[in-house]
């Protein structure tokens, strides 16, 4: 008599636990944590919800995801940020730099719907290491400034040494969004207005002694 190597099957699928993932699958279930991160928002967003909206098991969602965080990211990855480069944004200019940064976070933005950006936003502020996450898992996505668009400015004399980020971390995705909200463009014009009369000139001034701020996406 032969024996067959029985697993129990995933409530959610009826596919064996060990098997590959059902990619489909996932991916309707990322499309329902961003409809829920658009409607409630990061803090009161919970795997029960996103398990009752996608029809799954909770079982079903702790295997993929173990934490809320992790869910969240792995949904912004799948769909805002899907065609963000991991690679570093180096253009060779600050001027270049800070276009190009703001050009992948207003992709990012408009990829979403309006609610869902402004609840991004307010993440960040709920939880700074849930943009810090996001930042290391799809790649530089425009909402933080990274270190090394700063000391690569700094190193051509660009910026001064000790300028900090807080100025495009706190006014860009402001911006971009309310821009987003009432149906205004922000294409290359507007950028390039937005980085040479704003951001770069706050980023000079930021040196400045000032009671520590932390910005949104700080």
């Amino acid at each position: 008599m032969s024996f067959r190597n029985s697993q129990p099957a995933d409530p959610d699928t009826g596919a064996r636990t060990g098997r590959p993932r059902d990619r489909v699958r996932e991916a309707e279930i990322l499309a329902c944590v961003l409809e829920l991160l658009g409607e409630v928002g990061f803090e009161a967003l919970t795997f029960e919800a996103v398990a009752r909206r996608a029809r799954a098991s909770k079982a079903t969602l702790y295997r993929r995801w173990e934490t809320k965080r992790d869910m969240v990211v792995a949904a912004i990855k799948a769909g805002p940020a899907a065609g963000n480069s991991a690679d570093a944004v180096d253009t060779g200019s600050l001027r270049g730099d800070l276009i190009a940064l703001c050009e992948r976070l207003d992709t990012t933005m408009r990829s979403a719907d309006a609610p869902m950006s402004l609840m991004l936003l307010q993440a960040g502020l709920e939880d700074p290491d849930l943009c810090h996450h996001i930042e290391e898992t799809t790649g530089p996505t425009g909402a933080k400034l990274p270190a090394t668009v700063i000391d690569a400015a700094i190193a051509r004399g660009e910026l001064p040494a000790g300028a900090q980020p807080f100025p495009y971390e706190e006014i860009t995705g402001s911006v971009l969004l309310v821009r987003r909200l009432n149906g205004l463009p922000a294409g290359p014009e507007y950028l390039a207005h937005l980085v040479d009369a704003i951001l770069i000139p706050a980023l000079r001034a930021s040196v400045r002694p000032v009671p520590p701020l932390r910005a949104i996406f700080s």
